[in-house]
């Protein structure tokens, strides 16, 4: 009786262990759980924060090969402005942007030299501010001009010939943002036509005048002869009359000789020649008729040339006697020269100016505004120059006028 609750006792003790083991067992499976619940939240909170380093890591150099391309856009941006501002300034032509408003937004380095202006002096000023006329009326019409040739006189007082076109300015979509005018100086072309035609004109009345001048001498050496014949004769009341005819008979004699002085063709006889010394002779020869009138020479730069002297001394008289007689009231006869592309000299006065309505005129032969002129004064000087394969240039206003003869630097004594 007493082993009975013993027993009982000991299986109560084996189930309360068994238990207890099994209690152990599920809050050690409870807490495992827990344990890889937790490893795997780290887990995933990990993978989330490393996938999102590599994104941010991935962001910064796509953001870094974004801005090395953005630099590149730039530099090859700034490269093709500056290539176009290149050919822009390079080229030959005169080349001036108008916005809408006609104001100036570009003017190329050829515009600046053939007109006389600088860029930075006239951006953003209207049109009219800057160009006289035609060019004005061009712009201000806003008309497509394919091609133009106009006379223009620059700020400076330079009269030039233009090639021009007038075309509107447009940007990459096509739309109109302004006008273009482009242009290039035909002065020099212009002269050299006007040149050549003037010689092809000369030669063919330098060949009249040959035949006209002989038909005429031969006369006019009878007329001259009988009147050395009459003054011998008449009484003295008549004497004055006579003289008369012999003094325009004289004139006619200077007039033919000038003629065949044109007609003759030019045989030069070259030899060295000192132009400074020239000039200073030219100066002598005519230092009674330069009274009351300021002269200065510069020559000292000029070379030596192989020229026919005598010619090249009555074309430099010629001109700074028409110089001189430009200033019936005084002023100033200024010589100079200089070597360039050409060998030049230079013969300005302070005179009354060559009207412009007769410029294109002064070396046509018998064209003169003197009383008792020939009109060929000019003809010959030009016939001269153009015979030492040179030319004449003039310059003509209120203020006086310069005649410059070039020579080629090919005469230079070596």
């Amino acid at each position: 009786m007493m082993q009975h609750p013993l027993a009982l006792i000991t299986i109560a003790a084996v189930l309360f262990f068994i238990f207890l083991l099994y209690l152990v067992r599920l809050v050690f499976n409870i807490q495992k759980k827990r344990m890889e619940a937790k490893n795997r939240e780290v887990t995933q909170v990990g993978f989330v924060v490393d996938t999102f380093h590599e994104l941010v890591s991935k962001l910064k150099e796509k953001e870094k090969e974004l801005e090395d391309l953005r630099k590149n856009a730039e530099e090859r941006a700034g490269a093709f402005e500056i290539y176009n501002e290149d050919i822009l300034q390079s080229v030959p032509s005169g080349v001036v942007s108008f916005d809408r408003e006609a104001r100036i937004t570009k003017m190329n380095a050829a515009a600046e030299h053939i007109l006389g202006l600088k860029e930075s002096g006239v951006l953003m000023k209207a049109y009219h501010e800057v160009f006289r006329s035609p060019i004005a009326e061009l712009i201000d019409r806003r008309e497509t001009v394919e091609r133009a040739e106009v006379s223009y006189l620059t700020a400076s007082g330079k009269r030039i010939w233009l090639g021009l076109n007038v075309s509107p300015l447009k940007d990459s979509r096509d739309n109109d943002i302004g006008q273009l005018l482009v242009f290039t100086d035909l002065t020099e072309l212009k002269a050299f036509q006007s040149q050549k035609d003037l010689r092809e004109r000369l030669s063919t009345l330098g060949e009249m005048s040959a035949g006209i001048a002989h038909e005429m001498r031969n006369p006019l050496a009878v007329i001259s002869g009988y009147t050395k014949m009459l003054s011998k004769k008449v009484d003295a009341s008549m004497k004055p009359a006579v003289e008369a005819i012999a003094g325009e008979v004289a004139v006619m004699d200077r007039i033919i000789s000038d003629f065949l002085s044109f007609a003759r063709p030019t045989d030069m006889v070259v030899s060295d020649v000192d132009l400074k010394e020239l000039l200073e002779g030219c100066l002598g020869s005519l230092e009674e008729r330069s009274a009351g009138i300021g002269v200065s020479l510069n020559a000292g730069s000029l070379p030596r040339i192989r020229a026919d002297e005598v010619l090249l001394r009555q074309a430099c008289t010629n001109l700074m006697q028409n110089a001189l007689e430009a200033m019936p009231e005084g002023g100033d006869l200024k010589i100079t020269g200089f070597t360039d592309d050409h060998i030049c000299i230079s013969i300005s006065d302070t005179g009354h100016g060559i009207p412009e309505s007769i410029r294109d005129k002064i070396f046509l032969p018998f064209y003169t505004t003197k009383e008792r002129g020939t009109g060929l004064g000019l003809a010959i000087v030009h016939k001269i120059v153009v015979s030492h394969g040179g030319d004449v240039k003039v310059e003509t206003g209120d203020k006086g006028t310069t005649f410059t003869i070039r020579f080629p630097r090919k005469l230079i004594v070596s």
